[in-house]
């Protein structure tokens, strides 16, 4: 492979724009296309000319590509880079059904080829930080995650709910931080702002190493939040990933040395600790895992098997919701 990859960015739209700005500041990356059917509207393309589609980017020659174009073009771009023997990041959600996923994810594998998917929660340094923590036994056993990530709704025009759009983040961020897949969720879905999607989602389940987690995610609240909270064996973190802060509540319990009285009765508050350590930028760490990856790196890209997983579970909440009943996936 080329010393350099050179990369294509297909869609300079609301996301599209800052992916264009990060290819750019990337080592070992040269942006040398951009395409979009919409044309320009941020004036990212600088010196490049604006290609009208997917085929006129894989024409310009390119080792890797990005697309940030709306969920429904995912699978059909993906596919044609697929073809070409091009390495794809593609936005989230995966795409707009499990179906085209699943094509999606054959595809690449078929090809050798490295697909991901940018669940970008993973990569804010709050996140990044409580993993490597955990990873390290910090908190011990991993009791339960609760997500909350609410706020008003947002001004870009949304082609989905606010379940694919945004609580997809939060259970790929639930399952990675714990390291296991959903087993079953149950979810509740409210329609209040006039829209055909739903506005608000609370998910709650199991994962398959048994950990409770929760979802709430709405688009209602004028206050805006982005919080993960992990419970374990040894304490509580807290993980703001509105700010990139992570907190450590430890538990104040003192062990007792005789196994035979050392019977577990409960926690009482312990230190709480505020960590400093550096807050990257989450998506410019996102595309160096994707880069790296593609170099033969293993690194903590969301890969596509991963997104399609993700999306498995976000239908699978949604169809609970319609049923009022447990869905296993």
């Amino acid at each position: 492979m080329a010393d350099v990859l050179r990369a294509g960015l297909l869609g300079v739209g609301m996301m599209g724009r800052h992916h264009a700005r990060v290819l750019r500041e990337l080592d070992g990356v040269d942006l040398v296309g951009i395409a979009d059917p919409g044309g320009d509207p941020h004036g990212v393309a600088g010196n490049l000319e604006v290609l009208p589609d997917i085929d006129a980017l894989i024409a310009v020659g390119i080792d890797i590509a990005v697309v940030a174009v709306p969920t429904r073009f995912h699978e059909d771009a993906a596919l044609k880079l697929a073809a070409a023997g091009v390495h794809t990041l593609v936005e989230k959600p995966i795409a707009h059904s499990l179906e085209a996923g699943q094509r999606m994810v054959d595809a690449f594998k078929a090809g050798g080829l490295v697909g991901a998917v940018g669940h970008i929660e993973r990569f804010n340094p709050a996140l990044q930080e409580m993993r490597r923590r955990i990873e390290a036994g910090e908190l011990g056993a991993v009791y339960q995650v609760a997500t909350r990530r609410q706020g008003p709704f947002p001004s870009r025009i949304a082609d989905v709910g606010v379940a694919k759009d945004l609580a997809s983040h939060d259970v790929d961020l639930t399952a990675w931080v714990v390291q296991s897949d959903y087993d079953h969720v149950f979810a509740q879905t409210a329609f209040k702002s006039g829209r055909e999607h739903e506005d608000m989602i609370v998910i709650t389940g199991r994962t398959k190493s048994g950990v409770i987690v929760s979802n709430t995610v709405n688009w209602l609240s004028p206050m805006k939040e982005r919080v993960t909270v992990v419970t374990g064996e040894k304490g509580a973190f807290v993980a703001d990933t509105s700010t990139g802060d992570l907190t450590f509540y430890a538990n104040g319990t003192i062990p007792l040395e005789w196994e035979s009285v050392s019977t577990f009765r409960g926690v009482s508050e312990g230190d709480v600790t505020r960590y400093a350590f550096a807050k990257r930028e989450p998506l410019k760490v996102e595309h160096e895992a994707f880069r790296d990856a593609v170099l033969g790196q293993s690194t903590d890209v969301v890969t596509m098997e991963q997104g399609q997983q993700t999306l498995a579970v976000v239908e699978a909440a949604l169809e609970s919701a319609r049923t009022a009943a447990a869905h296993r996936l």
